[in-house]
This record gives C-alpha cells, sequence and structure tokens, in this order.
C-alpha cells in the first residue's frame, strides 16, 4: 500500500473533493460540468441521481475496490505494406519480416477502425496471414 492510497489520505482527498461539491463558486472543472450539464431541461428531466458529498452518511459508507488494469485494444500496431511486408520508418520494408494478425494493427483501428467490436478482428487477422503468406510464397 502506497502513502498516497492509505485510509487516512483517501479520507483527507474525500473531504477535499467534498468542500468542492458543496461550494457553488467552485472552480473545479469537474464539478463545474456536474453542476453545468444538470442545468438545462434535458439535464433536470433525465439525471436520476443528484450529485451529493461524498462523505454524507446519507448515501452510505465509502467501499474500496482493488482495479486491474487490462489493455482491451491497442489500436495500433507494425506499419506494413499491402504484403504484410514489415516497413522502416522511411517506408522500405524489411526484407523477410512480415506482420499479420494484431499485431500488424487488427486488435482495433485496422479495417474497421477505432469503433471495431470484439469479435471483429477474426476477418483482418486472416486477410493479413493469406496476404502475407502469399508474399511469401513467391518469394
Amino acid at each position: 500500500m502506497t502513502a498516497s492510497s492509505t485510509p487516512t489520505c483517501c479520507a483527507a482527498r474525500s473531504r477535499t473533493a467534498t468542500g468542492r461539491l458543496a461550494n457553488a463558486y467552485t472552480k473545479d472543472a469537474q464539478v463545474m460540468a456536474i453542476h453545468n450539464g444538470r442545468k438545462d431541461r434535458t439535464g433536470k428531466i433525465m439525471r436520476v441521481a443528484k450529485p451529493h458529498r461524498i462523505l454524507d452518511p446519507a448515501h452510505g459508507p465509502l467501499i474500496a475496490v482493488r482495479l486491474n488494469i487490462l489493455s482491451r485494444k491497442t489500436l495500433g500496431g507494425i506499419e506494413t505494406n499491402l504484403d504484410s511486408q514489415v516497413v522502416r520508418p522511411d517506408g522500405s520494408p524489411f526484407p523477410g519480416l512480415y506482420a499479420a494478425g494484431e499485431v500488424a494493427g487488427f486488435g482495433g483501428g485496422g479495417v474497421h477502425g477505432y469503433n471495431a467490436l470484439e469479435g471483429t478482428f477474426l476477418g483482418g487477422c486472416i486477410f493479413s496471414g493469406r496476404a502475407a503468406g502469399r508474399s511469401l510464397a513467391t518469394r
């Protein structure tokens, strides 16, 4: 446990955040966005939970959760040409070096763009693997 994640430190941070939420004239960007987002008619109708102080006893105890960070998509990969041959920064190909599948950018951001859904990568992986295989077979 680091010093910034001790219960004492977390409580101090919560008190600071609570003070910002209670201040109607705060300059805290997040609190301003919360309050401003609730001023229009849609915000008044659609929002079901009103902002409240973090340490307000009426809203129950705080619960700690341990998170493990996971990268779901890289939205990139090794740059290749149309034959799946890895290219240098100047655009010239590396002789005999090929990349296919997710390492070639089909783990998101490939042919399906940034809105690619899970399970849509298989086609791109097969396509780039086929291109690499065909290119190698002709050499």
